[in-house]
């Protein structure tokens, strides 16, 4: 018989379990799926935002978003469209229910098992296709599964119960690292999109100062070409702050505050040719900028993912 077993709602940086379903099967295969469970909980950050774990007559499907996991077991013949839509609905009700903040500051675990109320009732309709009330589109959800189907993991990747972790998953790390750089952001906000303007307006000034310094330098041996140099450094810098808003990249936020730390040192050097309220608008936007960096993060899957 084809149906779901138990579901979790896990922290993904720390593994942490933040609500669950309880189970009444005590067979040696779902005994070995919870063990399963807890590793996998330990390593959600390795793993893409929708995956499948097989193991023996069980599958463990789980998607991550948000900083959040929501993991089920289900039975080897449940069908992944009504499991991964089950998922979906689960993570849809705990964003609407729960803030994140809350959600990123819980220090013990199970700290929102009232949520368990609802995984119980979404488990019993779908644990009865028949019985579901809200209608699903079957083959929206087929198609995109199609598109993008979960990523199988192995129990190699995985490891050994006693944390000996196998060198296929090393390299399947090292790729998650690669593949981070296609990450989307969240969407942004007013006050970024004025960061990004405030921006590109310094690195244009940047940029005017710097051509007319290179005319000064072409008419009199005056003009400082290190000046020159700053300028066009300057002007870089708030070019790559903008990017870093607009696109994620490993180390972004390192970035980010090296760029800034950029930016001073241009405009230390620069303060001869600058005023104080020249400096200070540069630099106070520099500043504004890597803080809209710093809160703009990365999110796990795209808000209107449809599973």
């Amino acid at each position: 018989m084809s149906m779901i077993l138990s579901a979790s709602v896990i922290r993904v940086r720390d593994g942490l379990p933040l609500s669950a379903s309880t189970d009444n099967e005590q067979g040696t295969g779902v005994q070995e799926c919870r063990k399963y469970f807890k590793m996998l909980s330990r390593k959600l950050a390795q793993f893409p935002d929708r995956c499948t774990l097989k193991s023996g007559h069980y599958n463990i499907n789980f998607i991550s978003s948000l900083g959040v996991s929501y993991m089920m077991l289900c039975t080897e013949n449940y069908p992944n469209v009504l499991a991964f839509s089950f998922l979906d609905e689960l993570q849809k009700e705990f964003i609407t229910t729960y803030n994140m903040m809350k959600t990123n500051t819980a220090v013990r675990p199970y700290c929102f098992i009232e949520f368990d109320n609802f995984i119980q009732r979404t488990k019993q309709r779908y644990n009865n296709p028949r019985s579901l009330s809200t209608k699903i589109n079957l083959s929206d959800m087929q198609t995109e599964i199609k598109l993008r189907p979960p990523y199988q993991i192995s129990m190699c990747e995985l490891g050994s119960a006693n944390g000996v972790t196998s060198a296929f998953s090393v390299d399947y790390k090292g790729a998650g690292k690669i593949s981070s750089a296609h990450q989307r952001l969240e969407p942004a906000t007013l006050s970024g999109i004025v960061a990004f303007i405030l921006s590109l307006l310094c690195g244009a000034l940047n940029l005017i100062r710097g051509f007319h310094a290179i005319e000064s330098l072409l008419q009199s041996d005056g003009e400082d070409f290190n000046y020159i140099i700053a300028f066009f450094l300057g002007t870089a810098a708030c070019l790559y702050q903008c990017y870093l808003l607009v696109y994620y990249t490993g180390w972004r936020n390192v970035k980010s505050f090296l760029t800034f730390g950029l930016i001073c040192l241009c405009n230390m050097y620069l303060y001869e040719l600058r005023n104080l309220w020249q400096l200070f608008f540069h630099v106070t936007v520099g500043a504004f900028v890597t803080l809209q960096i710093w809160l703009r993060q990365a999110q796990g899957k795209a808000p209107d993912y449809d599973v």
